[in-house]
């Protein structure tokens, strides 16, 4: 890849803002419900359940991050693991992944907006859909440190609502004790039968750490910052999930949660019903903070896609146009404004829940991939700066957890991604091979590479005729 020309300026407190950014977003506001129409009450564990392969995956792409700090994340560890293709496969599904949950947001910020407007059409829809990409845009055009400064205070701000909730909603547990007992009962009226389809819908609220690791050489020291920035952000967000959730089940009856749109909202005005002010102010706060919440994601999401496409344009394995660079704000602004343009059509035509169960398959390659190749580098001694205590046990339960998630997709979404993978192979065909092909011609006709095949050609040539002069000797020695 050639010297690349964005400037590194993000620091260890932007970068862990880009992972709790980049994973709290609509999220935790919608997918309690999935979880409570699957599983009821027993879907916490669920919670706690992805939170635990979020870490193990996240301190994969800590050691990866930490041996090769490259712009392109996963696509740049398969690439030194495997070779061109095989980075290009995976950097081609990571790509699809996040571009796709670029879509979902604008889909998700509209819902949010109709909680308070419930009547907007189609067309007004689309206005605010496009509003919302436009925005984020532009502020990736102006660059890095202008997204990751708005990324910073997107984050800072969509976390005091759920703090908001989660001090409100622990004080009325203590005082109705009994209530929030009864909202546990029965713990699993399901059964455990949709635990795997609630593990993906769920684990898709931790998805998008991996976007901190993409603009490596934007950040001040990506060796340790990343890795640090990985393991504190994911751990925030664990904390933040299971607090929520906890208070969410005790507040209100999993019958209930499993039908509404915005549950943290609706909890929230459970929580103050007793004062119909407070309880519309507290509904509010929650619901802007959604709103927040995900264009805060979205914003980091962008970050880290453009620079993805960036790397792969950068490495001849995508149209050059995505490595085009801004002249005077140093940004990759055609692969902002591709990916925009795109990702607001998606979300006009799209649907919500296909979208994020097809990103969530992608994703899910990107992370087997990642997995994998820490055992890759281990194995080849590489000795990351950042240290995981477990040795190789970190990295296979990665990929089992990968595995495991890719499992979980219907067949219908295995299809879908199959052909969209498929997609990328004449994108590699026509961008890939006349690069290598010509790297490869120039080796092979090089003067200095001709002269040291000759010496070589020639010493074994040599080596040939004394081997069989000795053994001609030998033999000869032998009869006498």
């Amino acid at each position: 890849m050639p010297e690349s020309r964005l400037k590194g300026k993000l620091s260890f407190f932007d970068v862990t803002n880009l992972v709790v950014g980049a994973i709290i977003g609509a999220d935790i506001y919608v997918a309690s419900s999935f979880g409570a129409g699957y599983l009821g009450p027993f879907s916490i564990v669920v919670w706690v359940a992805a939170g635990i392969i979020a870490i193990i995956i996240a301190l994969c792409f800590a050691q990866c991050a930490a041996m090769f700090p490259k712009v392109g994340g996963p696509y740049a560890y398969a690439k030194e693991a495997w070779g061109p293709f095989a980075g290009f496969t995976v950097g081609w599904s990571l790509w699809l992944a996040e571009w796709i949950s670029l879509a979902v947001f604008p889909i998700a910020f509209t819902r949010y907006l109709m909680f308070f407007l419930p009547n907007l059409t189609f067309l007004l829809q689309t206005v605010v859909k496009t509003i919302f990409v436009i925005f984020l845009i532009i502020t990736n055009l102006v660059g890095v440190r202008a997204a990751g400064k708005l990324n910073d205070a997107l984050t800072i701000i969509k976390l005091a609502p759920l703090l908001f909730f989660t001090i409100a909603g622990a004080t009325w547990l203590i005082i109705n004790p009994a209530a929030a007992a009864s909202n546990f009962s029965p713990l699993a009226p399901f059964g455990v039968n949709n635990l795997g389809v609630s593990l993906v819908l769920i684990f898709w609220a931790y998805a998008g750490f991996e976007i901190s690791t993409i603009p490596a050489e934007d950040i001040d020291s990506p060796g340790k910052t990343i890795p640090r920035a990985i393991v504190l952000g994911i751990s925030i967000v664990t904390i933040f999930y299971l607090a929520t959730n906890a208070i969410l089940f005790g507040v209100r009856n999993w019958t209930l949660l499993a039908k509404d749109t915005a549950p943290l909202a609706a909890a929230t005005n459970h929580i103050l019903s007793s004062n119909y002010v407070l309880a519309l102010i507290g509904a509010t706060v929650v619901g802007v903070g959604a709103l927040i919440s995900v264009a805060g994601s979205d914003e980091s999401g962008m970050i880290g896609t453009a620079r993805l496409g960036y790397a792969l344009a950068a490495d001849g394995l995508f149209p050059r146009l995505f490595a085009s660079i801004h002249p005077r704000f140093k940004t990759p602004y055609m692969s902002i404004i591709i990916q925009g343009i795109t990702a607001l059509i998606a979300s006009i035509i799209g649907n919500l829940g296909a979208l994020i169960s097809v990103s969530v398959f992608f994703l899910s390659l990107a992370y087997l991939a990642t997995s994998a190749s820490v055992i890759t580098f281990r194995r080849r001694g590489i000795k990351p700066a950042f240290h995981v205590r477990g040795g190789l046990i970190i990295p296979i339960l990665g990929i089992v957890f990968s595995i495991y998630l890719i499992t979980q997709c219907t067949l219908t979404q295995l299809a879908t991604g199959a052909i969209l993978l498929l997609v990328g192979i004449p994108i590699y065909i026509k961008y890939s091979p006349k690069e290598e092909i010509a790297e490869l011609k120039k080796a092979v006709i090089s003067p200095e590479r001709t002269i040291k095949r000759m010496y070589k050609q020639e010493h074994v040539f040599l080596d040939h005729i004394l081997h069989h002069i000795a053994q001609w000797l030998k033999r000869k020695k032998t009869i006498e």
